[in-house]
Order: structure tokens, then C-alpha cells, then sequence
């Protein structure tokens, strides 16, 4: 199954992306260019993923003359899911430094596949302006439903999502619960294992981010 047949999701094919992804997956990349990796894909991806973000017009004075330019009219939240998602949003910040940030915790139960929540903190007004959930892998998409659900409930109305490399289960599962969430990935990979791991995949984002493999 490949991207093209769904809807709402967003493949980045630039070179650059996919050269950077490469290494990625490469199992020999060590958590410190592993890290710096991550963080520069979620810089190259948040251009398109913000193309449509709302801006106001602001008359400023240059040192010729004064002119009409454009300002973010929203506040736009990031809420990496702990704890792989820290080193995508890292990499949104050093291109948005004016967004919020909030966090969320969970933990997939092993046995049974699904998220555990242990930590919720978000700014109170998410309809304020659009909502950017970050996370690496977006595999069987329980963690993904789990986390919009808890943004929609704490009032988030522009979700939108950035993972590296997205699993067509995870995808689906998504957005038949969730269908109005615009998914951007820099791959969408084969399918699952049976172990609920992305074939190619990575591996796990988060060892290989912080070297607890």
C-alpha cells in the first residue's frame, strides 16, 4: 500500500529528506548523529506542514521606508509524545521559537500494544491556533489516536501530525478515528511485524535517540 492511497497524508520525497532518513535507518548511526538527524528532518519538515497557517499583515519600518509584512496570526502549539517526539520537536522549535510546547507521556503496554498515559501537560487554550503532534513512528497508531483524543478533549480543533516513518496500519487506524487529521511523514514503510514494529522501519526512535538500546 502506498501513500497515494489515502487521504490526508503528505510524503516528503525531497532529496535532502531522504538522504537524511537513510542515515537514519542505517543501524550503524550512533544516537549522536541519529539525534541530529531527527532534528533536521523536523526542520525540513515543518515548512509544508505550517504552509497553511494563518498570518496577519503588520506595517514595520524598514531602513528605507516602511512597509506591510506578514506576522503568525495563531499560536501554534507542539506537543512532542514522550519520549522520542523531544528530539522532533527540538528540531520544530529552532524554526517556530515562538510556539508553545506541550507534552505528552505514553508508554505502549507490550503485551497488548495499546498506550498507557503518564503524563499530560498542555497549555489551556489549544483552540488558540493550530496543534503540531510530533512523533517518530506512527506504527499500529495506537499511540497516535490515544494522543489526539487527549488533544481534542483539551479543546485542540487544528490537528495536525509529523512522523518520520508511518506504518499503512498505523495510518489507517488513524484516520477512520481521527479523519480530519492531516498526517506528513517522510515514508510510508511497508507494514507491521509481529511485534507491532515498522518493517523497514528504524527501529526504536527513542533507544536510538538517547543510546538505551
Amino acid at each position: 500500500m502506498t501513500a497515494r492511497e489515502f487521504t490526508n497524508v503528505i510524503v516528503f520525497n525531497h532529496p535532502l529528506i531522504q538522504h537524511k532518513l537513510t542515515y537514519l535507518r542505517d543501524r550503524s548511526t550512533s544516537h549522536r548523529p541519529f539525534r541530529a538527524l531527527l532534528y533536521q528532518i523536523a526542520g525540513l519538515m515543518v515548512y509544508e506542514a505550517t504552509r497553511s497557517l494563518p498570518v496577519t499583515p503588520v506595517e514595520v519600518e524598514t531602513p528605507v521606508e516602511r512597509t506591510i509584512g506578514s506576522r503568525l496570526g495563531a499560536k501554534v502549539t507542539v506537543v512532542p509524545v514522550l519520549r522520542a517526539g523531544l528530539g522532533m520537536a527540538e528540531g520544530v522549535l529552532e524554526m517556530m521559537p515562538e510556539a508553545r510546547i506541550g507534552h505528552l507521556g505514553l508508554a505502549r503496554d507490550e503485551r497488548t500494544l495499546e498506550p498507557v498515559v503518564y503524563l499530560k501537560r498542555l497549555p489551556r487554550d489549544l483552540d488558540a491556533g493550530p496543534v503540531l503532534l510530533v512523533d517518530p513512528m506512527l506504527a499500529t497508531g495506537g499511540s497516535a489516536v490515544q494522543a489526539i483524543r487527549l488533544l481534542r478533549e483539551a479543546g485542540a480543533q487544528d490537528l495536525r501530525m509529523l512522523c518520520l516513518v508511518a506504518a499503512p496500519e498505523g495510518i489507517t487506524r488513524l484516520l477512520r478515528e481521527h479523519p480530519q487529521v492531516t498526517i506528513y511523514a517522510a515514508a510510508v514503510d511497508r507494514q507491521l511485524n509481529d511485534k507491532g514494529y515498522i518493517i523497514p522501519g528504524l527501529g526504536d526512535a527513542g533507544d536510538r535517540l538517547y543510546g538505551t538500546e
